[in-house]
């Protein structure tokens, strides 16, 4: 029993357990894209088998929620998945022992996210001022509040920029984030600041062979670890240690929830599974709002 394929368990889950213990329609689709996710990335980790899975890889995989962004809530859910899909596991006797209760939920507390203010924002843009590239990187990720995995993986036919014939008209462009399992594919304008910023770096890559967007001085494609180093050493120049890719995802979603931008334009643009990721944003842009008028009353 315990050379059972993660898919075959997972099936087993889904025509056996969830009707035997009549889960909600609405739940069983949340569990199952969950858990889902999570049998990629445990396939992607090599592990095909339901006896591989163990306690430490399941918590490598929260802990890559927490770094796609997931919200505390969202990751509370998965994990209650996950744990109810391991202890069918241990009911079936596919795996020796229940371990689904050695699997922490995560704190659903809600802390808020730290974002830039316009004025740090205008600061790291002119440190990185002398490189197209990175100054392209960090245009997007302020302008649009895509995922850095989804950052680096975009490549030149997922970007889209209008031509024009002089500066100080508007660009206009957009960009393709591919879907992934169970995802659908998002189309994101970019505005002018972004478009001049990336048309500035395509100047300066022509003649590169990669069909990859942002490519590291060895012409290969930049990776996520090398997109946190560079904005680790601006951070670093402007006195903003604390601050992260992350950081600027949070700044668009918190910016435009400020400006007025609806929640559902901030959710489809940031890819948002779960509207209570979105909703955060409207929480703080309300205390800002009322900072400010306390701040400039008459």
């Amino acid at each position: 029993m315990g050379e059972i394929t993660l898919r075959k368990a997972l099936d087993d889950y889904k025509t056996v357990y969830m009707p035997y213990r009549n889960f909600a329609e609405r739940t069983r689709e949340e569990y199952l894209n969950d858990l889902e996710d999570l049998a990629g990335f445990l396939e992607k980790s090599g592990i095909n088998h339901v006896r591989e899975v163990g306690v430490p890889i399941v918590e490598r995989y929260v802990a890559h929620l927490e770094q796609e962004g997931f919200a505390s809530l969202t990751r509370k859910r998965k994990v209650v998945a996950i744990r109810s899909f391991l202890s069918f596991l241990c009911q079936e006797a596919y795996i020796d022992a229940d371990i689904a209760k050695r699997i922490v939920l995560p704190f659903t507390e809600i802390d808020a996210p730290y974002f830039l203010t316009q004025t740090e924002s205008a600061l790291i843009r002119n440190t990185c001022a002398d490189s197209p590239r990175d100054s392209a990187i960090i245009e997007l990720l302020l302008q649009t509040g895509i995922k850095l995995s989804e950052l680096v993986h975009l490549t030149l036919n997922d970007i889209e920029i209008g031509k024009t014939e002089e500066t100080e008209k508007k660009n206009t462009g957009f960009i393709r984030i591919l879907g992934g399992r169970g995802k659908k594919e998002r189309v994101i304008p970019l505005n002018t600041k972004a478009c001049h910023a990336i048309k500035n770096y395509l100047d300066i890559r022509k003649d590169a062979r990669s069909n990859v967007l942002f490519l590291n001085r060895f012409d290969e494609p930049l990776g996520e670890r090398g997109v946190q180093k560079m904005l680790r050493k601006y951070l670093k120049k402007i006195g903003l240690e604390r601050a992260s890719v992350h950081t600027l995802r949070h700044s668009f979603g918190i910016h435009h929830a400020v400006m007025g931008t609806s929640a559902k334009t901030i959710q489809e643009v940031m890819g948002h599974k779960d509207p209570r990721s979105t909703s955060i944003y409207f929480s703080i842009a309300q205390e800002i709002v009322k900072k400010e008028l306390e701040e400039h009353s008459l």
